[in-house]
C-alpha cells in the first residue's frame, strides 16, 4: 500500500493513517489506498498535515468534485469551497446528523481541518451508520429496508424558539434561505461496497406515510442503534490533523462541552451520488435546487 500504514482505532470504525504526505499531489496506488482504507474504517485520521485551504482541497479532489462550502451558509472570505466550521458563528452541529443530506445527493465524503483549539473538550464524535444496520433484529432489520424518509433543513434542530437570539435567529435564517425538502430511503446501499448503512440523522423529519408523531418514534428507534458507544470513534483534536470520514455510511457530533472557547474547524467536502436504496430506486427531491451547491457524482 505504497508505505501506507493504517492503524485501526476501534472495532467498527476509525483509522489513523502514516506514511503519506497529504499535502502532495498522491500518486494512484496511494489515493487507492486512501480510498480503500475510508471503505473499511468509514473514518480516517492524519496527524500532523501541513495543509492550508488550497492543499485541502486538492486533497479531496482524490476522491471526487469539490463541492461549494455550503448550499446556504457562507464560505471562508475568498475560498468559495470551504466551509469555517466556527464556535463564533454557533454551535449547531451539536447533534448527530450526515453532512447535507436535505439535497438530493450529499456529499460522499467530508473533511476537517483543525485551525483552532480549545484547551479542552470540542471532540467529534463520528458513528458507523453500517454497524448500527448490521445490529439491527432482523425483523427491525427487513422493516427499515421498505422506509424512506424526507430530510429538510427547515427546522431547528439545536434550541427551542424561546432560547433563540438576534443573532441565532439570524444564523437560522441564512441556513433556510432556501428550502429543502428531500425523500430518502432510510437504508443506503453503499455504491462502492455495497454495504448497508442506516441513513437518517438530524435532517431526516418525517417516515413517508406515517405522521410526524409516529415517524419520530421510529426514528429515534433506528438512531438509537447508530448512536451506541460501541459504534462511535470520540475524536480529541490535536493542531494539524485532518479527518476525513465517508458522509454515505456515517454521522457525526460536534461535542459542545468547550465552554464557549474558540474553536475552528475548515471543512471541505466531495461531491456525492444519489442515494439508491435496497430496491434500487433512487432518492428524490420535493423542493429546492442545489446545482450551485454540487455536481451529481457518477
Amino acid at each position: 500500500m505504497s508505505g501506507i500504514e493504517i492503524q485501526k482505532v476501534t472495532a467498527h470504525i476509525g483509522a489513523r493513517v502514516f506514511g503519506i504526505d497529504i499535502s502532495k499531489p498522491l500518486d494512484e496506488e496511494s489515493a487507492a489506498a486512501v480510498r480503500e482504507a475510508l471503505n473499511v474504517h468509514k473514518a480516517l485520521v492524519f496527524d500532523d498535515v501541513h495543509l492550508d485551504d488550497a492543499s485541502q482541497q486538492a486533497f479531496v479532489r482524490h476522491l471526487g468534485d469539490v463541492t461549494t462550502a455550503h448550499p446556504t451558509v457562507s464560505s471562508v472570505d475568498g475560498v468559495p469551497n470551504v466551509l469555517p466550521v466556527d464556535s463564533e458563528r454557533g454551535r449547531a452541529a451539536n447533534h448527530w446528523h450526515t453532512d447535507v443530506t436535505f439535497v438530493l445527493n450529499p456529499p460522499q465524503a467530508s473533511t476537517l481541518r483543525s485551525i483552532t483549539l480549545p484547551p479542552y473538550g470540542g471532540e467529534t464524535l463520528i458513528a458507523s451508520s453500517a454497524a448500527a444496520y448490521r445490529q439491527l433484529p432482523e425483523s427491525l432489520r427487513q422493516l427499515a429496508d421498505t422506509l424512506w424518509a424526507e430530510h429538510t433543513n427547515d427546522y431547528d434542530y439545536a434550541v427551542p424558539d424561546e432560547e433563540i437570539d438576534e443573532d441565532q435567529a439570524a444564523q437560522r435564517a441564512q441556513f433556510t434561505s432556501i428550502k429543502y425538502r428531500t425523500v430518502h430511503p432510510v437504508v443506503r446501499v453503499h455504491p462502492l461496497t455495497g454495504e448497508r448503512g442506516l441513513f437518517i440523522g438530524g435532517f431526516a423529519q418525517r417516515i413517508v406515510g406515517l405522521s410526524p408523531s409516529e415517524s419520530r418514534k421510529v426514528l429515534d428507534l433506528l438512531q438509537a442503534y447508530v448512536t451506541r458507544p460501541e459504534n462511535i470513534l470520540r475524536h480529541r483534536w490535536s493542531p494539524k490533523q485532518l479527518v476525513l470520514f465517508d458522509n454515505r455510511i456515517t454521522q457525526h457530533y460536534a461535542v459542545d462541552n468547550y465552554d464557549g472557547r474558540p474553536r475552528r474547524l475548515h471543512r471541505v467536502t466531495a461531491a456525492g451520488d444519489i442515494p439508491v436504496g435496497v430496491d434500487g430506486k433512487e432518492s428524490y427531491s420535493i423542493e429546492g435546487d442545489a446545482s450551485h451547491y454540487t455536481p451529481v457524482a457518477a
